[in-house]
């Protein structure tokens, strides 16, 4: 008998997927589904670019924005040779449950542009991201869409943006963006809140379980700006982190990796490969790890249904978008495993985003300790919003925090009812 190999969901598919077990939980009306779980807009567009040697190459990007029922559209733009629209649909997605398990109002956005940035010169970075702009602007404003930072875009391509945005306008408009240097009307604390905001969920998960940070065994898959904040933070506070994985390769230290040295490293050397006292491992052996918490923070599908029995570790902290399938879902939470899903977990990035955006609408700086203290407290209040759905209506932690931000959408679509 012909053995049928399992064929993983794309990020969109498995999206709809999360969506639908958690409106059966809330016992959602058919009605309201309709309304709330398909993309409010999609705009894909062709972007002609002049490149350092003359030729002129055509790039595809997107911009989707899935809900407004709360606020304005909010979600990052990201420059990836893989990204396609059906990625951007589900991160889109994401984002509106996301907003609304932080509880700030926001719905959700997303944007991309297939393209590989580590080919591309400083000059070729910003004809491309001007033109994208250009070509989104339609959608975007501080009222309408919030674009940030996402996988290999930063605060200078932000400041393109708004930039390119303001000069369309006739006059400065810092809050079209979040993530924008300081200088531009950027926030204090936003470069850190997305791996900062990992940190206090595991606080909260580590107190619910009784498990002492102190001492636990971490592995971080991913040692970009999210994954290395984590990994900082969660050795500042005595865990051991363990094993650190970027693109170019994974390392291992039983005794701990020093973070704060391994962080210096790949700012010189742009990889956490060869780190003196470490050792090389495969990244399958990364994944396999006895550990207590797994950090995955690179991108989405990184663990599925064929890897997913190989992990040992009690918490997962989706630092990443998506880097669970819904069968490795399954698979973790049969064997006890906790999950700290995505929308909760990496969700101190557009917490802070919101701060940024409110900054700028008032004309008002906080200082970094403000940040901080605020997204501590949004973060600890959401996950104990989601672990209590999650033990009063015993469903996995990802439906719950599901459940808590398809829930709030729906509500605020009902009150505001169907137009026209």
């Amino acid at each position: 008998m012909p053995i049928t190999a399992v064929v993983e969901k794309n990020a969109y598919e498995a999206a709809m997927e999360n969506f639908d077990l958690a409106a059966e939980a809330l016992e959602l009306d058919d009605n309201v589904r309709n309304m709330i779980k398909s993309p409010e807009r999609v705009l894909t567009v062709h972007l002609p670019v002049r490149m350092d040697n003359g030729k002129i190459h055509c790039f595809q990007g997107h911009r989707v924005q899935h809900s407004t029922a709360r606020g304005p559209a909010k979600g990052g733009i990201r420059y990836h040779p893989h990204v396609t629209l059906d990625e951007v649909k589900a991160l889109a997605t994401w984002m509106t449950w996301k907003c609304a398990v932080v509880n700030i109002p926001f719905g959700g956005g997303k944007g991309g542009v297939t393209c590989n940035p580590k080919e591309m010169s400083q000059i070729e970075l910003e004809h491309l991201t001007r033109r994208y702009a250009s070509a989104i602007l339609p959608l975007i404003g501080p009222a309408q869409d919030i674009p940030a930072p996402d996988v290999y875009t930063n605060s200078q391509v932000m400041a393109w943006i708004m930039d390119t945005y303001s000069m369309t306008k006739g006059f400065p408009i810092p809050g079209v963006v979040t993530g924008k240097p300081i200088a531009l009307g950027g926030s204090l604390g936003r470069n850190e809140a997305t791996g900062r905001g990992v940190f206090y969920t595991l606080q909260s998960a580590c107190e619910h379980l009784g498990i002492p940070m102190k001492g636990a065994r971490v592995v971080v898959q991913g040692f970009g700006n999210a994954g290395s904040i984590a990994a900082h933070l969660l050795d500042s506070n005595q865990a051991y982190v363990i094993a650190v994985s970027d693109s170019k390769g994974c390392i291992y230290n039983a005794d701990g990796v020093d973070i704060p040295k391994l962080m210096l490293y790949k700012e010189k050397t742009g990889s956490v490969v060869g780190f003196p006292g470490s050792e090389p491992i495969t990244p399958e052996q990364l994944l396999s790890l006895e550990c207590e918490i797994l950090v995955p923070a690179a991108l989405e599908n990184a663990v599925q249904g064929e890897n997913a029995e190989t992990l040992h570790t009690k918490i997962v902290a989706e630092a990443a978008n998506g880097p669970l399938t819904p069968e490795a879902d399954r698979i973790l939470e049969a064997r006890g495993v906790f999950i700290i899903p995505d929308i909760l977990c990496n969700a101190g990035g557009v917490t802070v985003s919101y701060f940024e955006w409110v900054q700028d609408e008032q004309h008002l700086f906080w200082e970094a300790q403000d940040v901080y203290n605020r997204l501590e407290r949004v973060m600890k209040t959401s996950f104990a919003d989601v672990l209590k759905i999650h033990l009063t209506h015993k469903v996995g932690m990802r439906t719950a925090a599901n459940m808590l931000g398809i829930g709030r959408v729906a509500e605020a679509t009902v009150l505001r009812g169907l137009y026209p």
